[in-house]
């Protein structure tokens, strides 16, 4: 009797251990930075899907910041790794190598990833440049038109300054090839501008307000003039989209949940994300002159639908174009399948 006393305990104890066993969850995480976890804002004890995103230190990034910190991923059912990497050429290779799920860089260099073979796609913008970006220029030079015959620096590989000074030269007619141009860095064309080496130079902050400050140059015009067209946007793997859809959906939310909290706390909020930009508070504000940020509404208008498309695919595929042009991609993307609409509602 004892003895069959003992196998029913014994049985009893090994169906415990096995429900306990089978209740426990699996390890989740990867050291490559592939996404893990299943997308679930309404359930508290579903497992958050975890990726990588990349970032560098643009002001237009920072309330991504603010969202990790306060929270507002974690609440949306995400757990989003910020991996910061300054140069876009150097985002777009993890993107390729799956080190990142996404990342965040300009319109026309979402393009390049494209024509690189890279399934990208656009599911929102987060801010343009309104008027942190340049032309500085000789103060006899007035116009975009007596740029013709003049020295301008400018870098000529690709990214936002070039691709503004085409648009800016297509927007009047003028002809690339009448210009003298020199290929500079941005910070390297706003020095050579202030050394007086250049008749004029495309370049940024603090660059800008040192030319003003000579006694022979201005600033010809600033990005504010041009709203959206050097903007940036959040660029996903096609494949990481197609597997977490509500991931990317809460990723948007969450960007628009960070700039509420910056309107309704903007003390806090500034030094939250000045701390992340490695400024101080009032440098944070100064440059906030600068960039304009993306909420609901301006998403909308600049998406617009795939029916009646905003600026966003016009910008896209003027894009493509000129790289082509300039031979700085060997093919056009497919332009429909750069943009997805559906996120930003």
């Amino acid at each position: 009797m004892r003895k069959k006393s003992q196998i029913i305990l014994l049985l009893v104890f090994l169906l415990v251990m096995l429900s306990a066993c089978g209740g426990k969850n699996s390890p989740s995480g990867s050291a490559s930075g592939a996404p893990s976890g299943t997308a679930s804002g309404n359930n508290a004890s579903a497992q958050p899907v975890s990726f990588s995103y990349g970032i560098s230190s643009w002001i237009g990034y920072a309330p991504l910041y603010l969202a990790k910190e306060k929270g507002i991923f974690e609440k949306n059912g995400i757990d989003v790794n910020l991996v910061k990497m300054e140069g876009a050429a150097d985002r777009r290779t993890a993107l390729a190598a799956n080190r990142i799920q996404g990342y965040s860089t300009t319109v026309d260099s979402h393009v390049m990833t494209a024509a690189s073979d890279v399934a990208v796609v656009q599911v929102a913008a987060l801010d343009d440049s309104f008027g942190g970006d340049g032309i500085v220029a000789n103060k006899e030079i007035k116009s975009l038109k007596d740029l013709v015959g003049k020295s301008v620096a400018v870098e000529t590989g690709g990214g936002a300054s070039f691709f503004w000074f085409l648009y800016l030269l297509q927007t009047e007619g003028i002809k690339y090839d009448d210009i003298k141009v020199q290929n500079l860095s941005a910070g390297d064309a706003g020095a050579a501008f202030v050394a007086k080496k250049v008749d004029a130079a495309v370049t940024w902050e603090p660059w800008l307000t040192k030319a003003k400050n000579t006694d022979f140059g201005s600033v010809l015009i600033s990005s504010d003039k041009t709203p959206g067209v050097i903007a940036d946007t959040i660029g996903m793997r096609k494949d990481f989209i197609e597997k977490n859809p509500q991931a990317v959906k809460a990723f948007v939310k969450s960007w628009y949940d960070a700039l509420d909290y910056y309107k309704n706390n903007q003390d806090e909020a500034i030094a939250i994300m000045a701390k992340s930009m490695d400024q101080t508070a009032d440098e944070f504000k100064a440059a906030l002159t600068g960039v304009q940020y993306y909420d609901q509404a301006k998403n909308k208008e600049y998406f617009g639908t795939k029916e009646k498309p905003g600026k966003l695919r016009e910008l896209t595929e003027l894009s493509s174009k000129l790289w082509m042009q300039y031979k700085l991609i060997d093919k056009q993307p497919n332009i429909d399948d750069l943009i997805d609409y559906s996120f930003i509602q």
